[in-house]
């Protein structure tokens, strides 16, 4: 499953993922955070994974796709993925490219029990129907 958390910058939307995960890794999950730098570091719960995409040579959504897929594959009882700045982790700022990555990444999930939560920086009003179907 997918869910879009969604916005103009500076309308809380990493406070609301924050709050979310911490949320989630209380409950004895399998937490994956990632995001590019470590602004959450301080934030989020010891239990949650936290990745940072500049330690690692991925750009693009085709390359954070297998990158998620290299990361299920791992921790067979992962159950969360939070991805905080979607734009920032995958170096594009293209909707269209950010569609056809959900459409990959919903096909990905079908047989899967995972949460995957994006942070998107942009107005929802904005947003094709494709996306706004994940909000």
């Amino acid at each position: 499953m997918i869910k879009i958390i969604a916005g103009e910058k500076g309308t809380g939307k990493t406070a609301l993922l924050v709050d979310e995960i911490n949320n989630v890794a209380a409950d004895d999950n399998n937490v994956v955070c990632i995001e590019r730098g470590n602004r959450l570091d301080q934030y989020l719960k010891y239990k949650v994974r936290l990745i940072n995409m500049k330690e690692y040579p991925c750009s693009g959504y085709d390359q954070l796709l297998a990158f998620l897929g290299g990361i299920c594959a791992k921790d067979y009882d992962l159950t969360h993925i939070y991805i905080d700045s979607i734009k920032k982790v995958s170096g594009s700022d293209s909707l269209e490219e950010f569609d056809g990555f959900l459409s990959k990444l919903d096909d990905f999930l079908k047989n899967s029990s995972i949460v995957v939560t994006i942070i998107l920086s942009s107005d929802v009003n904005a947003l094709p129907d494709s996306i706004k179907k994940f909000i």
